[in-house]
């Protein structure tokens, strides 16, 4: 075939894309800053089993992972429990980072796609308007496609040319800053019945802390939509420490601070020579920040997109059929969850713990299951005529917290009226004015 396609970063989607493509034929060859044995963060991830099946591969053996325990929320004054019931077909699974990188890293080399490690991105080579490359610190390397997986803070979107219409950067609320390690035990007596605690706005603050017990260990989680600091980690977790006995003061793991997307969908996928993918195009869920799945599935939808263009072009044109695959099924039902996060953000924490109280949020509102091709029709039960009605008559008592949950309902209804007007055909300027519409959606 000889075609030669870069994948610049090893996150998982563009592995995975590297896998497939490869598969079909392609001269595939993934640049990657961190050795092997660094890739990835020194904890667990929960995303759905399925994404494996969706690239080809089988689901690994059960001793690589477990199902993720139900989470139980909180809001900042603890006064109402609301603890989800996933199905058991809808749980996710639990699996270490560095086996879901072993597991996809042999599949792609099987497939044969090619690794250099060591290898730092720093930006796209241009010739007019097409990706033709990226610079790195070894030298500049060629291709006829750039697959963009450099994360959230990727060196290649950032420094494309404007006039091409892709976001170079997240904003405001479009990101999170978080800090995890996992903790020996502490000393506590008698059974722990939420496994998996999520308080929100926890210490009055815009972000959550999360408490999940893993038998050997306990997992804690602080993010924040400003950055994190050493104090104020350690204030956080004495405050923890005080309704938790169980979390002890020994970090066994982790310990990192780590920004993740908290946002809707890049808007535009695409240009010539180039597609982004999993963190780089900002596909993880935006309350909740899991990407992997959502990534790895995308990365069938771009293979597809490829494999399906005679021309071989890799033209924004004929990769418009990845965009346009990737909303349909994902996107689309991701983009209005981006504003029941910026709801979060607007509500004062006596509003929150009053939204609970009242049941305006319930169990079954905070349960989204492994299957993120559910959230269109949860998104279409938030606009359900006769539910929306109850839960806005029993927010008569707060004027306040009625006009805030009426604008994020506006909201939804109006990213979900304007995905489905994304154009049929990739022409820029069209594009351009469809991305500007979307992006205005999520004004906080």
């Amino acid at each position: 075939m000889g075609k030669k396609i870069i994948v610049a970063g090893g996150g998982h989607g563009g592995i995975a894309a590297a896998a497939l493509l490869s598969k079909k034929g392609y001269d595939v060859t993934v640049y990657e800053a961190h050795k092997r044995e660094k890739m990835g963060y020194d904890w667990t991830d929960i995303f759905d089993r399925k994404a494996f099946t969706a690239i080809g591969m089988d689901v690994p053996d059960e001793s690589k992972w477990k199902l993720k325990h139900d989470m139980t929320f909180f809001g900042p004054g603890m006064t109402t429990r609301l603890r989800q019931d996933t199905p058991k077909d809808q749980l996710e699974i639990q699996m270490e980072r560095s086996v879901i990188y072993d597991c996809l890293i042999e599949y792609a080399e099987q497939c044969g796609a090619k690794f250099e490690y060591g290898v730092t991105v720093e930006g796209p080579v241009m010739l007019g308007n097409r990706v033709v490359g990226i610079r790195t610190d070894k030298g500049e390397f060629y291709g006829d496609l750039v697959i963009d997986a450099c994360g959230i803070n990727s060196p290649v979107r950032k420094n494309l040319p404007t006039y091409l219409g892709i976001q170079s950067d997240a904003q405001d609320f479009e990101r999170f800053y978080v800090w995890r390690a996992f903790y020996e035990k502490g000393e506590y007596e008698g059974e722990i019945e939420d496994k998996f605690t999520v308080l929100l706005l926890h210490q009055g603050e815009l972000g959550i802390s999360w408490v999940a017990d893993e038998g050997e260990y306990t997992d804690i989680l602080i993010g924040r939509f400003k950055e994190l600091t050493e104090e104020k980690v350690e204030e956080t977790l004495e405050a923890l420490r005080k309704d938790y006995p169980y979390l002890g003061k020994k970090v066994l793991r982790g310990g990192e601070f780590v920004e993740i997307p908290v946002r809707q969908s890049l808007a535009v996928l695409v240009a010539d020579g180039y597609a982004a993918i999993g963190d780089s195009a900002f596909m993880t869920v935006p309350i909740i920040g899991s990407g992997i799945a959502n990534s790895m599935k995308a990365a069938k939808m771009l293979a597809d997109a490829i494999e399906e263009d005679e021309t071989n072009s890799f033209s924004a044109a004929a990769l418009w059929k990845y965009q346009k695959e990737y909303y349909a099924k994902l996107g689309n039902g991701l983009a209005p969850l981006a504003a029941v996060k910026l709801l979060l953000t607007r509500l004062e924490p006596i509003e929150l713990d009053y939204i609970f109280e009242k049941g305006i949020l319930n169990a079954d509102d905070m349960t989204i299951g492994a299957d993120s091709t559910s959230l269109v029709s949860m998104v279409n039960d938030m606009l359900d005529p006769e539910p929306l009605k109850k839960k806005i008559t029993g927010l008569a008592g707060s004027p306040a917290v009625l006009k805030k949950v009426l604008r994020m309902v506006k909201d939804i209804a109006a990213v979900t009226a304007v995905t489905t007007l994304m154009p049929v055909q990739y022409e820029v300027n069209k594009v351009r004015s469809w991305a500007e519409k979307y992006n205005a959606c999520f004004k906080r």
